[in-house]
């Protein structure tokens, strides 16, 4: 199956209840006037999109039908298409490697599949031609080092760890170090689930991003965010709340395929300016898909 197809299954959920809405406006279509446009802004609030995007996205839409004298039931749709794709595209979503180690360090709160997630890109990156490390830098969680391990075997990738309670930073330390000696391409961190309010893992992330920069200095370095699309509108929350200490500067969106409020991913890229770099959608080990704009728009629509 390609991207498309994945994207499209993993979305069926999202969509179906994008679509209802969506017929349900388009069905008692007559012409293109203010009521089509207020129905259409509350289709995109009740799938998640977010007031603010929303009112944002029928905005340049009404321009756009103004200007462009657009009467036509499809042309509506393919200008709403396009709406959303560009507030997508705004950001730049594609993935920066270029250097040999470069180092992807994995941020989020516990329960929204941060290790899966790890585990998929790692076996992606394989894929991709590419030696990966994995640093276990979870000491704090039971369960969490063995749990990464089981993912680590499954992608054939090598990981780096220690006793549960060790020192994350020194953790991290190791795996740079064995990144450099087997000339690894790519060194994945995995880190506690910190809540934003817990300081003392707030501290223990900056320190391990020290480490990093010190022991790495010109590494290519992206710091994503781990969030569980089912939680919709309390995924923009969350995101706001680690920008405040972490340099966030991308988005990992897992459990797509389990919820019909996808749409916020929308609403995530627009309210945070932050791109979406990967989007899981299914259980398998592959199904972790790099984030293509224009997919996951027709997907949706």
């Amino acid at each position: 199956m390609g991207f498309f197809d994945k994207l499209k299954q993993g979305l069926s959920k999202t969509k179906s209840s994008f679509d209802e809405k969506m017929n349900n406006v388009f069905s008692n279509f007559r012409k293109v006037d203010e009521e089509l446009l207020e129905e259409l802004e509350e289709a995109l609030i009740m799938s998640d999109v977010g007031v603010e995007t929303s009112t944002r996205i029928i905005g340049n839409l009404r321009e756009r039908i103004k200007k462009e004298k657009i009467q036509e039931e499809e042309e509506v749709k393919q200008a709403l298409r396009e709406e959303i794709q560009k507030i997508l595209d705004e950001v730049d979503n594609s993935l920066h490697l270029e250097t040999n180690p470069s180092v992807i360090l994995v941020v989020g709160v516990n329960g929204v599949g941060k290790t899966t997630s790890i585990g998929k890109i790692a076996n992606r990156l394989k894929q991709d031609g590419k030696k990966v490390v994995i640093a276990a830098a979870d000491t704090f969680r039971a369960a969490a080092v063995e749990q990464l391990e089981i993912w680590a075997n499954r992608a054939n990738c090598k990981i780096v760890k220690k006793e549960e309670g060790a020192d994350p930073a020194s953790v991290v330390y190791d795996a740079i170090q064995i990144t450099k000696q087997e000339q690894a391409d790519v060194l994945i961190c995995d880190t506690a689930g910190r809540l934003h309010n817990k300081k003392y893992l707030m501290d223990e992330l900056i320190k391990i991003k020290k480490v990093i920069d010190k022991e790495l200095p010109n590494a290519a370095k992206e710091v994503l965010m781990v969030l569980d699309a089912t939680t919709g509108q309390n995924a923009i929350s969350q995101v706001k709340a680690f920008k405040e200490t972490v340099d966030i500067n991308g988005l990992i969106l897992t459990k797509l395929d389990g919820t019909a409020k996808g749409g916020v991913v929308i609403g995530i890229v627009a309210e945070n300016k932050m791109p979406v770099k990967f989007v899981g959608v299914g259980e398998q080990i592959d199904d972790m898909q790099v984030f293509e704009s224009e997919d996951f728009v027709k997907a949706l629509i």
